[in-house]
């Protein structure tokens, strides 16, 4: 799950991140309205963490920027402007939550798990694709109720693949899943054919052979 903390609070910030990426998010991060707008346009998040005061710029154009393009992405308004105007602003121009500074990360990341949960997965707390369960709290998969064994990556790759199981999934874009905004710096992909081949082979050890079908040129696509 990739998240873009927008916030100009390095300290804050850099600590949000230390907590969310030990809550297994992949999280990128801007300081200034122009990096932040640049990067909500370009890259796809599950969620962006929105303050409104940025350098450059009001948060709330970058929100209107985001849903103007009919991006359904979760956004959650954190800013210390706690006035009822600023949070019926954000809320009407298509902010799912608001949460005041300052806040418990706890509770921010608990908000997080609420949206995606209700965007994505229609509010259920697993996701089942075949024989494959994932349980996204526990952050776990089982196949025919036998537990997998994964590395965060794999969990993440698992997970990406199932929740897009309709679409041939690019090496681009398996790569900014799971590296963020540094998947740009890479010479390679080659961590990409790593991450697939563990996962494949600990999915045929489970029973399942044939998930992962190569797209000649294209890339991966789930199948069930």
């Amino acid at each position: 799950m990739k998240i873009l903390l927008i916030d100009d609070e390095r300290r804050l910030s850099d600590s949000i991140k230390e907590f969310l990426e030990s809550q297994e998010y992949t999280v990128d991060q801007a300081f200034n309205f122009n990096d932040a707008l640049m990067k909500a346009s370009v890259y796809d998040y599950n969620c962006i963490l929105l303050d409104l005061m940025l350098p450059g710029g009001n948060g709330l154009d970058i929100l209107r920027a985001i849903r103007k393009r009919h991006d359904n992405t979760g956004v959650i308004i954190i800013s210390a402007k706690d006035s009822l105007d600023d949070k019926l602003s954000g809320l009407e121009i298509g902010a799912d939550d608001y949460l005041p500074k300052p806040f418990a990360l706890p509770e921010l990341s608990m908000r997080i798990y609420a949206l995606i949960r209700r965007l994505e997965f229609n509010v259920d707390n697993t996701i089942t694709a075949g024989c494959v369960t994932i349980d996204l709290p526990q952050k776990c998969a089982q196949v025919n109720h036998q537990p997998l064994d994964l590395t965060r990556s794999e969990y993440n790759l698992l997970l990406f693949f199932v929740t897009n199981r309709h679409k041939v999934l690019s090496k681009a874009a398996i790569a900014e899943h799971l590296s963020g905004e540094m998947a740009d710096m890479m010479d390679s992909y080659d961590f990409i054919y790593s991450h697939i081949k563990n996962l494949k082979a600990k999915l045929k050890a489970a029973g399942l052979s044939k998930c992962i079908r190569t797209v000649y040129g294209m890339g991966y696509q789930w199948e069930e």
